[in-house]
């Protein structure tokens, strides 16, 4: 592929990755407009988040196969193109039921997305892609950051809330149009320079835990923080949607400080950093949860910590075994799981016990997240691991 291909290629995928961050980061915001809209109780729309998760989950394992068949970038047309309908339809869906499905068809595009992405960046740079890959989950941090942004300036302006989703399904043009004249990369040859290794099974599941536990702090802190501010009355609407989009951007600068640091840091290093550094702040928002204070610098602490975990096990886990496609799949598998359990869990602690459980549960999932951490470390093989993280 020539280089010019490649860019136009590359700049396609982190378009694209600006939608999956706007679309990933619009529930929590809007989370109380929807419970309105449905006549449900917070406790019933946080299924929102589990049909979501359920979606992704049967992205990740239906896509792989697919993309190996098929040209990647038509694949890439459909998710974006229903990620626009989707967009258009959610604000006008009176039934939680509906909303629910719709919900769920908007998963299954992110994981089909997701995975799509993630491997034709590859198939574009080969081993030369982890630049590239970095700053594709910066571009994503991005779009999570703007969603907020834009749901906080509809609800200071007291505009209907909808008007906020067909804001976001006409960003998703540019990309879907962006894609529709570049075309798909060719997949690899199968042979490759060295000899494939079986990656053992367990170390496989211990990864896809982390990932679990990660993705559920990730979804669950940052799609209930608005309705955790407001609940507690530390904040108005407006103000809490900014404290979402606050989350988003510290996550988004996180991942770009993360590139020089993955160069002098072995990934365990900083893996077990970011974990304690989350488990941290939502600690301080936890037992300071009066405190505005509190909140806003909990909540700076834990974008920050949160942002390289996803690359930074993947890059862990490419430096332990061969990473084949069946294995990437049960890590987006194991990351849908954590996405769909812990938002769904908080949402019922959050009606029936209180708002303060939310990051009780939080910083429960991080802690479990360290132990799972301890044992891949255990379990997976370190020969070969250099002291820096590139």
């Amino acid at each position: 592929m020539e280089w010019e291909t490649r860019r136009l290629a590359t700049t396609g995928y982190y378009l694209a990755f600006i939608v999956l961050g706007l679309i990933l980061a619009v529930l929590g915001p809007t989370l109380p407009s929807l419970a309105q809209q449905t006549g449900s109780q917070l406790g019933q729309v946080s299924f929102l988040f589990t049909a979501r998760a359920l979606g992704g989950f049967c992205g990740a394992i239906l896509s792989g196969r697919l993309y190996d068949r098929r040209a990647g970038h038509p694949m890439l047309i459909v998710t974006l193109l229903t990620f626009f309908v989707s967009l258009m339809l959610v604000p006008l869906i009176p039934l939680l039921w509906l909303l629910s499905l719709l919900i769920f068809v908007v998963g299954l595009a992110e994981g089909t997305l997701d995975v799509g992405i993630n491997t034709l960046l590859v198939w574009v740079h080969g081993r030369a892609v982890g630049p590239y890959m970095n700053g594709l989950h910066f571009f994503f941090g991005i779009g999570a950051f703007l969603s907020p942004v834009i749901i906080a300036q509809i609800l200071a302006y007291d505009v209907p809330v909808r008007w906020g989703f067909w804001i976001l399904a006409l960003l998703v043009l540019p990309a879907l149009l962006w894609i529709w004249r570049v075309p798909s990369p060719a997949a690899p040859a199968k042979e490759e320079n060295r000899a494939p290794q079986r990656a053992d099974s367990v170390i496989i599941a211990l990864i896809a835990i982390l990932l679990a536990l990660y993705a559920g702090a990730e979804i669950g802190f940052g799609g209930w923080i608005f309705s955790y501010a407001v609940a507690l009355e530390t904040g108005t609407e407006t103000s809490a949607a900014y404290l979402t989009s606050l989350f988003w951007g510290t996550f988004t600068i996180g991942r770009l400080l993360a590139i020089p640091l993955a160069r002098q840091l072995r990934p365990r290093t900083i893996l077990l950093g970011d974990l304690l550094g989350a488990a941290a702040s939502v600690a301080l928002i936890f037992v300071a949860r009066q405190s505005q204070v509190a909140l806003w610098v909990g909540t700076v602490g834990a974008g920050l910590s949160l942002a390289s975990v996803f690359p930074t096990v993947l890059t862990l886990a490419e430096r332990r075994m061969t990473i084949t496609g069946k294995v990437t799949s049960a890590f987006f598998v194991g990351a849908s799981i954590g996405a769909m359990t812990l938002p769904w869990v908080i949402g019922q602690l959050f009606t029936a016990v209180g708002p303060a459980t939310t990051m009780l549960a939080i910083l429960v999932d991080l802690l479990l997240g360290v132990g799972a951490l301890f044992l891949v470390l255990r379990y997976a093989p370190a020969s070969g691991e250099p002291e820096g993280g590139a």
